[in-house]
């Protein structure tokens, strides 16, 4: 088949620009996707690294974020990732999966701006409300993640997961590293999710509390 010659490419605008936006610096946006789980951000970043490799296929974005994990010693046998924000089934890691990630950040002269960019135990984002008269109230430094489905049968939720992992302030200068979740059970109401989300936010305090005792000069 035979058909007109495609139209030239559009040529460059000359002239004056008429306006101009600058995207926020990148740890801003980081800070966002982070503090309150701003999922259209995280996964919008997976095809943000697909662009960089020039490419338009966000897929293409999963090979920089695997080197990234090999650079950092990430067990790829404990970490399946199928999107930016770990919403769907191809989701799933064990506790220990990124430690290594965690750790490197430590590191690097950023790791005082990647801990703070995290929810904070009664201070800010996803954790603003738990642990706000506790002890560890500003020394627990988490990325959290809740995922729950719909029953139908019962109208109640199935919670596949509510975890908490990153830091803990036990004093000196010096953070611990740690990671818990919960994982398969009924919830009759929001009200029982958030339930949820407020005991984990506990055993997070009371983890930071005990290694706050343990790093102490008279700790045990």
């Amino acid at each position: 088949m035979t058909g007109p010659a495609p139209a030239p490419p559009a040529r460059t605008p000359t002239g004056d620009p008429v306006a101009k936006l600058v995207s926020a610096p990148f740890s801003q946006q980081a800070t966002l996707i982070l503090k309150v789980s701003h999922n259209l951000g995280a996964d919008l970043q997976v095809c943000m690294l697909a662009v960089r490799r020039g490419s338009k296929n966000c897929e293409d974005g999963f090979a920089a974020i695997k080197a990234f994990n090999t650079k950092t010693g990430v067990d790829p046998a404990q970490a399946s990732q199928a999107d930016g924000e770990g919403g769907v089934p191809g989701d799933a890691f064990t506790p220990r999966a990124y430690m290594p990630l965690l750790t490197y950040w430590t590191t690097t002269p950023q790791a005082a701006r990647f801990r703070e960019a995290l929810p904070v135990l009664g201070t800010s984002g996803d954790l603003a409300l738990f642990g706000t008269h506790s002890p560890a109230k500003g020394k627990v430094f988490a990325k959290t993640g809740t995922r729950a489905v719909a029953n139908s049968l019962t109208g109640q939720a199935l919670v596949d997961s509510r975890a908490m992992a990153s830091y803990l302030d036990v004093g000196g200068g010096r953070y611990q590293l740690f990671a818990v979740a919960f994982n398969d059970a009924m919830a009759a109401s929001a009200d029982a999710i958030l339930s949820i989300a407020a005991d984990i936010a506990q055993i997070s305090a009371l983890l930071q509390q005990d290694g706050a005792r343990g790093a102490s000069p008279s700790g045990s």
